[in-house]
């Protein structure tokens, strides 16, 4: 059976859940459509994502349409839970990028679309609740143009607007669609206006494609439908469609164009089995590790070596997932997604390969984390089953951390934000039974130099009867972006293996600044010069070099402190916009644009802990905000 991966992404609240749960009923995988404020979803099946209405992890559900296998991950829409999305893309061969129809492109709209365009996955784009007051799908098309700055290819267009939304025209096939109580009627007869939308489609891709440039004036269908889905494949384009998911609306057309538009798995290109591990769950049913098979066939019993680890692994049970239900199958094909039972240690971005092909697939990238609390057990049983318990949490979830802090001895977890941390923690509670207190969060701050320095020594000389360690460096210490480490030794005063070794030192003394105990990024670490010894000197010793020497001359250096931001943006009503201003000014905002209705500004991540209850008092309850993290600015 021919295969589509593919993801639903979304601002939280655009309808990407229930869209997916509509798929499942349209495609008859499902008999009764689950809703998400009953809390009666397939994908949102956690507990949390019930009592909260949005998801928080990544669900992968498969379905059969049209003689195709779609394997669909519904990801989160909050932007803490964004390495979700991250993890998900980079498993996936296409995507359906969902957007309310009254608010368009949002926040995290645009940041999961970026993030899709660094993985180069191709995308449909579909409109939803079109059913909605204030609903306009030429406005999102303008917003999606404007802010994703791509080519938007409308395919349909509505019949009826917001309450009397009823259908659309496909303008690829030219036919009348119409859905009553979820039932699909199709007829031949096109209203004049959609002529007109089609001949100004065949215009604008024929500027992108050659083939309808031939053909133009008169377009077959067939030739048409090829021009956008290599345009699709391209990213040189979007192919816009649009409905109502919660009125059973749009989703047949759309579940057509994933099949027609969106790409199918890459065939064969290593020789062997590839599989990438991009989710691990450990809950109460035992360790499952969720696979994408890119190359090759696992079955049940295999041996795979974890390639970057280097140990072996033994696949006991192969699942073909449906959110919280699987069945079990014997095998898995390149191209598919599945779990698999008897992994026991293979973690998020591990590749599971064959004992004759090692290749190394890329892993995801993770984020790092911005947002720290304190948990505490309550009594002492409960704090000798914590690290264990937490442990698992941050096998689940690579965005989160643990660290102990060597000044106060207490216990902090790190995440992407507040909401992130809470679900962690109620996630430790409801799993382990484990009782936490949480601290209030704090921020993760940085450490940068500003001013740095040249040709620090510092001699690691150790004699304590046995074999001593010696080993001289000079390093100099200067500004850079991120960390480089550089060596300018000549005459091979210090050999390659010490150079290492001193860089792997530097690295350690990275976790600590002289500031506050923040880790330290912006600077680069050149080592000039160097001695050795003919019988004290190693690796060993060369090591500690560079760490203490590092930590000396990061003393040294004239240093700052950095902290984390965001960019919010609020949307309020015009009259109570002055005290929105006058508030984010009150937190250390910049404002970087402001609109009759909307604020943009970046503010200290530190200062957003509690705006949620803050900005419904200054809006009498009728303003919202989302943020997004910006990276760091030195602290005030």
């Amino acid at each position: 059976m021919r295969v589509r991966n593919l993801g639903i992404l979304a601002h939280v609240d655009a309808g990407k859940t229930t869209l997916t749960e509509r798929v499942l009923f349209a495609t008859g995988t499902t008999h009764k459509r689950g809703e998400v404020h009953d809390g009666t979803t397939v994908t949102d099946f956690d507990p949390q994502e019930r009592d909260r209405g949005i998801t928080i992890f990544a669900a992968a559900v498969s379905c059969d349409w049209a003689g195709h296998r779609l394997n669909l991950i519904d990801t989160p829409g909050h932007v803490d839970f964004s390495d979700e999305v991250e993890r998900s893309l980079r498993v996936l061969d296409g995507a359906v990028a969902v957007f309310d129809g009254v608010a368009g492109v949002e926040p995290q709209s645009e940041a999961v679309w970026r993030a899709a365009d660094r993985h180069r996955v191709p995308r449909i784009a579909f409109v939803n609740k079109l059913d909605r007051a204030g609903a306009s799908l030429s406005g999102v098309v303008a917003s999606i143009r404007e802010r994703l700055d791509v080519v938007p290819l409308v395919v349909q267009v509505p019949i009826g607007e917001e309450a009397g939304f009823r259908g659309v025209v496909d303008l690829v096939g030219m036919r009348t669609l119409t859905w009553d109580d979820g039932v699909l009627s199709e007829s031949p007869e096109i209203p004049a206006d959609a002529r007109e939308a089609r001949q100004r489609l065949e215009e604008q891709v024929a500027e992108l494609h050659p083939d309808v440039l031939a053909e133009l004036g008169e377009v077959a269908d067939s030739t048409l439908r090829t021009a956008l889905r290599d345009l699709t494949l391209s990213g040189e384009a979007v192919v816009v469609l649009c409905g109502s998911a919660y009125r059973d609306k749009g989703i047949e057309p759309l579940l057509d164009a994933v099949v027609d538009y969106l790409p199918a798995p890459a065939g064969d290109r290593h020789h062997g089995l590839a599989a990438l591990v991009f989710k691990v769950d450990t809950g109460r049913t035992g360790r499952l590790t969720y696979l994408r098979v890119y190359d090759g066939t696992i079955t049940k019993g295999d041996t795979v070596v974890d390639v970057g680890a280097g140990r072996t692994e033994r696949i006991a049970r192969i699942l073909r997932v449906q959110a919280d239900r699987h069945t079990e199958i014997d095998r898995a094909v390149a191209g598919d997604i599945v779990a698999v039972a008897g992994v026991k240690a293979a973690r998020v971005g591990a590749t599971l390969a064959g004992r004759d092909n090692p290749v190394l697939l890329e892993a995801p990238r993770g984020s790092e984390p911005l947002v720290s609390v304190a948990v505490e057990a309550r009594t002492r049983q409960d704090a000798l089953r914590l690290p264990a318990a937490l442990a698992a949490l941050t096998e689940e979830d690579p965005a989160l951390s643990v660290r102990l802090d060597a000044e106060t001895g207490q216990t902090l977890l790190s995440g992407l934000g507040e909401l992130h941390l809470e679900v962690a923690v109620e996630k430790l509670r409801r799993r382990t039974g484990v009782a936490v207190t949480m601290g209030r969060p704090r921020v993760a701050y940085r450490e940068t130099v500003r001013r740095g320095v040249t040709g620090l020594l510092y001699r690691h000389v150790k004699q304590d009867g046995g074999a001593g360690q010696f080993a001289h460096v000079v390093l100099d210490v200067a500004p850079a972006e991120g960390f480089t480490f550089a060596s300018a030794v000549t005459g091979g005063r210090v050999p390659a293996e010490y150079i290492r070794a001193v860089e792997a030192g530097c690295r350690e003394a990275l976790a600590e600044g002289p500031l506050g105990g923040h880790p330290v990024t912006g600077l680069r670490v050149t080592l000039t010069d160097g001695q050795t010894h003919p019988k004290d000197s190693s690796e060993m010793a060369f090591r500690a070099a560079g760490r203490f020497g590092l930590r000396e001359a990061l003393r040294a250096c004239e240093m700052r402190v950095l902290e984390p931001v965001a960019e919010v943006t609020v949307s309020a009503p015009a009259e109570t916009l002055g005290a929105v201003l006058g508030d984010l000014a009150a937190r250390r905002g910049q404002i970087a644009d402001s609109g009759v209705r909307t604020v943009t500004a970046l503010v200290p991540l530190a200062e957003l802990f509690g705006y949620a209850t803050q900005l419904l008092s200054r809006t009498h309850g009728r303003g919202t905000f989302t943020s997004r993290p910006a990276g760091y600015r030195p602290a005030a």
